[in-house]
């Protein structure tokens, strides 16, 4: 409630006519019988009704108020477990079940390219220097996708070291391009790895045709990706034609 402006008293005009016959009943002092009895109850009644409906109206006001706050609160819950549902926990990055998700839904109207990474000799990482260190390298990782991608794009992690970029509307040229940009960022990064080294990643580029879905694009940038493995890592390679689904992928 605003002290400097109080809600008006909704009961005003019952007040008002309540203290007018009070003070009738007052003046009348030489009043007698059942009649003037019957009044003063009566008016001794309406006082304690006022009270009672103005208790009763603050104590709505008040449980309306709490209403309102809880359900605040449960919106601002569910939001957050919408959030952690789809989500990467470390990342941040939308995880691998939202990011097939966000794939298959834009290519039944769209096509789109993929793009699928993984950091190389990402295991040499955790076991010579510890679980924290790979994790920062992950976050270092993924600060150099977000600062090469367009606005347009989404991030998801599919697994420990891999990722996957979705590039809405994008034809195989301009992704692997992209990819390229992705690519050169990680490996100009400075890690501070306690050995000193570089951090690399070996990229795969597929483009999908609208009507398929995530699992054409990423078995065909996945094979590209191992091909960028096996030339030496640190490589985009891109799959030789755009994919076309042949039977229907499930949401």
């Amino acid at each position: 409630m605003d002290l400097a402006n109080p809600a008006p008293d909704l009961f005003e005009a019952e007040h008002r006519s309540m203290l007018a016959a009070r003070a009738a009943y007052d003046a009348d002092l030489q009043g007698s019988g059942a009649c003037h009895q019957a009044l003063g109850d009566l008016l001794a009644a309406y006082e304690r009704l006022l009270r009672e409906t103005r208790r009763l109206v603050r104590r709505s006001d008040r449980a309306e108020l709490e209403m309102t706050l809880l359900n605040q609160r449960l919106q601002d819950l569910a939001r957050e477990l919408e959030y952690r549902a789809t989500h990467d926990p470390l990342t941040g990055v939308l995880n691998r079940a939202a990011i097939i998700e966000r794939v298959n839904q834009h290519a039944q109207q769209h096509d789109l390219a993929l793009i699928v990474l993984d950091i190389d000799h990402f295991k040499r990482i955790n076991d010579s220097f510890g679980h924290p260190v790979g994790d920062t390298v992950i976050l270092g990782v993924v600060d150099c996708l977000k600062t090469t991608i367009p606005p347009s794009a989404h991030i998801g992690r599919v697994g420990g070291e891999e990722f996957t970029v979705l590039l809405p509307l994008h034809e195989a040229n301009a992704s692997e391009q992209i990819a390229q940009t992705m690519r050169k960022a990680i490996a100009t990064r400075e890690f501070h790895l306690p050995d000193s080294s570089r951090i690399t990643a070996s990229f795969g580029v597929s483009h999908l045709l609208r009507g398929g879905c995530f699992d054409d694009a990423y078995g065909f940038a996945d094979e590209a990706l191992y091909v960028a493995k096996r030339s030496g890592r640190n490589h985009v390679v891109r799959a030789a034609d755009p994919v076309r689904s042949h039977v229907a992928c499930s949401q």
